[in-house]
């Protein structure tokens, strides 16, 4: 034990304790087999640059929920990882290499290769500079990654099997494509924004020259790719039509109309054109008339060889030209301005293009059922909050087929080859016999392929008798942010279920998104980002940690406030100075000098009670996910509770010159000073560490203590009601103090009048505390007492109050007060009182609640008549 210095310094107590729980193994699983595992792997940050305010909220409550449950006894793993991130990695990797005069097409795939994994290497640098920061009890002895031997063995192990089984399969269809980064996404990757646009009416001549058909087009560059016209079987406008053929206008091609229930006789015109390559529904319309698919624009969203005279021109400017052609043509009948909703790349921004192309696809239905079964069964997923169970489950009965290639070089190779002379398609985990003769396909895999593994991929499958495996698979808890349960956590739970037959976790715990002060979404474009390095920089770890941990309940968005930050930021301060208070007041005192035996002063029995309920409340809370609750609890138990009462009543015995209650005292200090900051560490580790191995204390560390257990002897509800009316008693006389601005320094006289022998008989048997706190000049304590002249009167629960402040007080002014104080109490009572005339609360709510509201409605009504009586007397 050595001496506090007198200022808290985040900065450097933060980093002395991580180096030293890293150098020490604490944070290793493992070591004792005899205890309960208990496991949460890390979402995987990218290794695309900085942790945000997001990744800071998502890994404070998984290290919370570790550390916790490994101060609970449990061998508990947090184990670390990154993904790889193909298409953001890869853009930034591109960025880079423009920057230098190059790219990775003159470089070559295996000298980008090398470039993308020095930028690996360097990246996750950064992010576990960030994570120690964050105080982030993380294994790294099992640190994975999902580019790694282990990982890439198992995708293409999940790839073959799906192969196999016939639930993965190659095949022409239409796929969003980002022309940008030149790769196909899924459709979770494509966000859809409302943007100013236009509807086309095109009139497409009869090849009969009977007359013409009207269409409606919001992308007039694809009618060169048009194979058909489609009208609705029922339309009456159409029905003559059907079966006749078209000129497409400029091109000069014959195109057949046809019937198709697909069509919204009510949209535009009624009659739609078929472009089956650059449309997801015209390629299903196009399969079932047989019409040929003709692609008009290449890779980079630029016009092809079928587009004629336009090829090379972007299909914008494309768009454009051929608007004015239709106008000297004739075909444009009109032009409609519109709002519609169109589909951008989440990556890169672009606008998505429908794009016909080959692709591996995994057939969703079989997966999503088995995943849907399971949450029928006993053994379900629990997403908290419940109500995104029902998101999760809407979206595997309305999923899609899922395009899992990629065009690009930095992820896993599909594990797929192809013979150089036969064309015969080789699937395996390694490579084909005689690889001259082969080669592989060019595309990668979904990043989302990989990571939808992370929980058991990390873990050593599939060698399904691999220790880690067998010891710590199925995880506990997920922890992420609901706006990626269809990206990720419906993945894990398919992949999951279909390859180890169990759950990937037994709890999902959701959370919101961080926003600014304002309630927006952080930005860049806004430029209201914070990042957490510089919160932490500024106020430390501890007071980042609590407030994201406190700052909203599960399944909400989080609005992120510097002065919340600042607040914990002194509640830390709060706890360095009264710990420092304890310290220098223990002498020599020992771990093994605590002795809780014997008799205790109320206030000892009282802060034992408080530490109780505490603890009872802090432990329900965590096992429920509901950290801002418990925290709330801890907040008030160590302001409130033990720092402005306890330790100001401790000052009686440590000042006095009784040694056997100096010796009790310090030792309930220090046993619910060592208890309190147990019970804290979770939230913040840093400062909780410092202050502790300030205490006498047995074992090496905080984070490897036992978690505080309620002890039933010590619940005292007497001690409890007793300082209840000290504290209300004392507050009472300060307020009036503080009202008539009376230095606390000042004596008064102070007559108490009990409601009753039992309260006259707590407040007698204390005496000592309301001389030490009220500080009267003179102190009577009786049934039969009567206001003085000219004295303030103030009614608690329990006791009336008399202070005569002659020549400080204005009668009126009292009056006045005890007016205002006469019409809350008048509102209390008519609240209650309707509370209780409500037949349905009466019935309906447990009996313990209800009597409470009538023990509520006694006080009350005697409060109320108590400040009549004084004004009667005060207006005489």
């Amino acid at each position: 034990m050595t001496d506090m210095p007198k200022k808290y310094d985040p900065g450097q107590t933060e980093a002395k304790w991580y180096d030293t729980w890293k150098e020490r193994g604490y944070f290793k699983a493992g070591e004792d087999p005899s205890k309960p595992p208990y496991t949460i792997v890390i979402p995987p940050p990218n290794v695309t640059g900085k942790l945000h305010l997001g990744h800071a909220w998502d890994t404070t409550m998984q290290d919370l929920l570790i550390r916790f449950k490994r101060m609970q006894g449990f061998d508990a793993l947090y184990l670390p990882g990154m993904d790889h991130a193909g298409i953001a990695t890869q853009a930034k990797i591109d960025a880079k290499l423009r920057e230098q005069g190059t790219d990775r097409h003159q470089l070559g795939r295996e000298k980008f290769l090398e470039v993308a994994w020095d930028w690996k290497e360097e990246y996750a640098g950064h992010i576990r500079k960030q994570w120690a920061k964050l105080g982030l009890s993380l294994d790294y002895s099992r640190e994975r990654f999902t580019l790694d031997e282990g990982l890439s063995r198992a995708v293409r192990e999940v790839f073959v099997r799906l192969y196999e089984k016939g639930l993965i399969y190659r095949g022409e269809y239409i796929i969003n494509w980002d022309p940008v980064a030149k790769t196909a996404l899924s459709d979770i990757e494509v966000i859809y924004k409302e943007v100013q646009g236009h509807l086309y009416h095109i009139r497409y001549p009869l090849a009969d020259g009977s007359g013409h058909i009207e269409v409606a087009t919001t992308r007039p560059e694809t009618m060169l790719g048009d194979t058909g016209i489609a009208v609705h079987p029922d339309d009456e406008r159409y029905k003559h039509l059907i079966g006749k053929t078209a000129i497409l206008p400029i091109v000069g091609r014959e195109i057949p109309i046809v019937a198709d229930e697909y069509v919204d006789m009510d949209y535009g015109t009624g009659a739609v054109k078929i472009t089956p390559a650059h449309d997801p529904n015209d390629f299903e319309m196009g399969n079932r008339h047989g019409l040929a698919r003709i692609l008009v624009m290449d890779e980079t969203g630029r016009m092809n060889e079928n587009a004629g005279k336009y090829q090379g021109l972007d299909r914008f400017d494309c768009r454009k030209r051929i608007v004015e052609d239709l106008k000297a043509e004739g075909a444009l009948v009109k032009i409609e301005d519109i709002v519609h909703s169109v589909g951008h790349s989440e990556r890169s921004g672009a606008v998505i293009e429908p794009y016909l192309s080959i692709q591996w696809f995994v057939k969703m239905k079989p997966l999503a059922e088995a995943a849907l079964k399971l949450q029928d069964s006993s053994d379900k997923v629990r997403f908290v909050p419940e109500r995104f169970e029902n998101t999760y489950r809407h979206w595997m009965e309305n999923i899609r087929d899922w395009c899992i290639s990629r065009q690009l070089w930095w992820g896993h190779r599909i594990p797929a080859w192809y013979h150089k002379e036969t064309g015969e398609v080789y699937v395996g985990v390694e490579a084909p016999e005689n690889p001259e003769q082969w080669e592989q396909d060019e595309d990668v895999l979904d990043t989302w392929f990989s990571s939808a593994l992370w929980p058991f991929s990390t873990l050593g499958w599939p060698d399904e008798d691999a220790p880690d495996f067998k010891r710590y698979f199925p995880t506990n808890a997920l922890v992420t942010g609901y706006d990626i349960i269809f990206f990720w956590v419906a993945r894990m739970i398919f992949q999951s279920v279909e390859f180890t037959g169990r759950k990937p976790f037994d709890d999902v715990l959701l959370h919101g998104l961080v926003r600014d002060a304002e309630g927006r979404k952080m930005s860049k474009s806004l430029g209201n980002g914070i990042d957490p390095m510089d919160v932490i920089d500024k106020y430390g770890a501890d007071a980042l940690r609590f407030t994201l941990a406190t700052g909203t309940t599960p399944g909400q968005d989080l609005r992120f406030q510097w002065e919340k930050v600042e607040a914990n930021w002194n509640f830390a301060n709060k706890i360095w100075n009264a710990s420092r208070f304890v310290i220098m007041n223990l002498g020599d005192f020992k771990y093994e000098d605590i002795d809780l035996s014997g008799e205790k002063a109320v206030a000892d029995r009282w802060i034992l009670s408080r530490l109780n309920a505490v603890i009872e409340q802090v432990t329900r809370h965590f096992n429920q996910y509901d950290f801002g609750e418990a925290g709330r609890k801890l907040y008030a138990f160590i302001w409130d509770d033990f720092c402005d009462w306890y330790i100001e009543m401790a000052k009686l015995a440590l000042y006095g010159e009784d040694e056997a209650a100096k010796k009790r005292t310090k030792s309930i200090l220090v046993y619910v000073l060592d208890r309190t900051l147990r019970l804290l560490h979770p939230l913040m580790p840093f400062i909780t560490e410092e202050i502790w191995q300030h205490l006498p204390h047995e074992g090496e560390t905080i984070m490897k203590s036992a978690w505080p257990e309620v002890r039933s002897e010590w619940t005292d509800p007497k001690a409890e009601s007793d300082m209840a009316l000290l504290q209300n008693v004392i507050r009472a006389v300060r307020n009036i103090r503080a009202e008539k601005d009376v230095a606390p320094s000042k004596p008064v006289d102070l007559v108490i009048k009990p409601a009753g022998e039992d309260e006259r008989a707590t407040l007698e048997t204390h005496r000592a505390y309301l001389e030490r706190f009220c500080n009267p000049n003179s102190l009577i304590i009786d049934l039969a007492a009567t206001a003085p002249d000219k004295s303030v009167t103030a009614v608690v629960t329990g006791a009336e109050l008399y202070l005569p402040l002659s020549g400080l007080i204005d009668i009126e002014e009292e009056i006045k007060r005890l007016r205002s104080e006469l019409k809350k109490l008048d509102a209390e009572v008519e609240r209650v009182q309707k509370k209780l005339a409500n037949e349905g609360f009466v019935k309906k709510a447990p009996a313990a609640v209800v009597e409470k509201e009538r023990e509520k409605e006694r006080d009350y009504l005697e409060k109320r008549e108590k400040v009549r009586e004084r004004i009667r007397e005060l207006e005489g």
